[in-house]
């Protein structure tokens, strides 16, 4: 009979457990984390500090298509400034795909983008895939890193 609680008992916490993590994953976390994900690639075209600070922290590591040097926070900021100071402008972004892997507190998203801007009157049009790992952080999705290619 102790056995057979035990084993219940053991179950019941099993189930609670992936109920919870069940939670986690839920359709209005995805939409949230989405919108975070789409307010980082707008907050870097529009050169929007304050928001790219707040949603890409310090500890942050990205790996770029075709660049050698690693980047962080500093330089995310330092990028975005210079597209803005070019004149540059986003025209179009599109995420034509993702699928997204949710753990907890922390996301991992796996999507192709698309992404089309306007230099010196001349447009430009980006395409590739990308993989962004999610942190949430009080409350709050934010993108310490994330690993971009772009197709030829």
């Amino acid at each position: 009979m102790r056995r057979a609680i035990r084993i219940t008992t053991a179950m019941a916490g099993v189930f609670a457990i992936l109920i919870v993590s069940g939670l986690a994953a839920g359709p209005d976390d995805q939409a949230e984390l989405l919108k975070a994900r789409e307010a980082v690639w707008r907050s870097w075209f529009a050169n929007d500090t304050k928001a790219l600070e707040a949603l890409v922290p310090p500890d942050t590591i990205v790996i770029s298509s075709g660049e050698e040097k690693w980047k962080h926070q500093a330089d995310i900021l330092q990028s975005a400034a210079d597209f803005d100071a070019k004149g540059g402008n986003r025209t179009r972004l599109e995420f034509q795909r993702t699928e997204i892997q949710p753990f907890g507190d922390v996301a991992i998203t796996y999507s192709q983008y698309l992404y089309e801007t306007e230099l010196g009157g001349k447009r430009s049009l980006t395409s590739g895939r990308v993989t962004e790992i999610f942190v949430l952080r009080n409350g709050k999705w934010t993108n310490p890193g994330w690993h971009t290619d772009t197709e030829k």
